[in-house]
């Protein structure tokens, strides 16, 4: 089974502790898009981060669970990156 599969749309990702990651927007290749609710603090607030798939242990219920820690996952978000003109 991929990973993407049973992500949906706002569905609840928690590190394997169970501390809330995000919530997902959608899949994009081969991560999830996080909602920008969700997107921190200072400069981090207002656009979209993202978890890399190999870091999802399970899918169960309504929440994506990761194989690392909440605060471990969070220092493996992504940033969008610009896209070419």
């Amino acid at each position: 089974m991929s990973n993407a599969e049973g992500i949906k749309e706002h569905m609840e990702v928690v590190g394997a502790d169970g501390v809330h990651v995000g919530t997902v927007d959608r899949v994009e290749g081969e991560r999830i898009k996080l909602t920008k609710k969700d997107s921190g603090e200072g400069s981090h607030k207002g656009h979209h981060h993202y978890i890399p798939l190999a870091l999802v242990a399970e899918v169960e219920g309504d929440r994506v669970r990761l194989a690392a820690n909440g605060d471990v996952a969070v220092s493996f978000e992504e940033e969008e990156t610009a896209k070419p003109i």
